[in-house]
């Protein structure tokens, strides 16, 4: 399985008592729909390796998971900080109009007619998803809300926004 056929589930975060379980960040719009996972794939040493799960409690966006073969401190210790993936063909049909954040990852940002970058990454910062944009030689973090994103075309890889007064201006020199 490679890394650009998966969307990322979540990370593991620390270990969790001694017989190998651990915590987990769901980076997800709606954990409970995870309940019922078997496996998921960690990514160790830049691959992807499947673990199977043998518990699972979620507790809005965070999960504690105890992995086949993880069975000791130590081995939890091993997967802190992996970071966990599904494939995109598990993800849920969406309604018309909706999207998941990694189809934007790769669009191209317009205000107006002026066209401000590429999406290259969305992060969470404390609860808040921020677009990163790369615009010559310069990265703008635009808040990932409906009032600033006015449209958004997925197969046509554009974004159109209407960005708060001043927001560019903390980018300029």
């Amino acid at each position: 399985m490679k890394q650009d056929d998966c969307y990322q589930l979540g990370e593991v975060i620390k270990t969790h008592g001694l017989n190998g379980e651990v915590s987990i960040s769901l980076e997800v719009d709606f954990p409970d729909e995870y309940q019922n996972l078997e496996s998921v794939f960690l990514e160790q040493q830049g691959k992807l390796v499947p673990f199977f799960i043998d518990t699972l409690q979620i507790n809005r966006d965070k999960a504690l998971v105890k992995f086949e073969d993880i069975d000791s401190l130590d081995d939890a210790k091993a997967i802190v900080k992996s970071k966990l993936y599904l494939p995109l063909n598990s993800l849920p049909e969406l309604e018309s109009g909706q999207y998941y954040f990694h189809d934007l990852i790769g669009c191209m940002v317009f205000e107006g007619d002026a066209e401000l970058g590429q999406i290259k990454e969305v992060i969470d910062l404390n609860g808040n998803q921020l677009l990163v944009v790369e615009a010559k030689e310069k990265e703008i973090l635009i808040p990932l809300k409906d009032e600033i994103l006015t449209h958004v075309d997925i197969p046509s890889k554009k974004v159109n926004v209407d960005l708060p007064d001043g927001l560019l201006n903390i980018y300029n020199d």
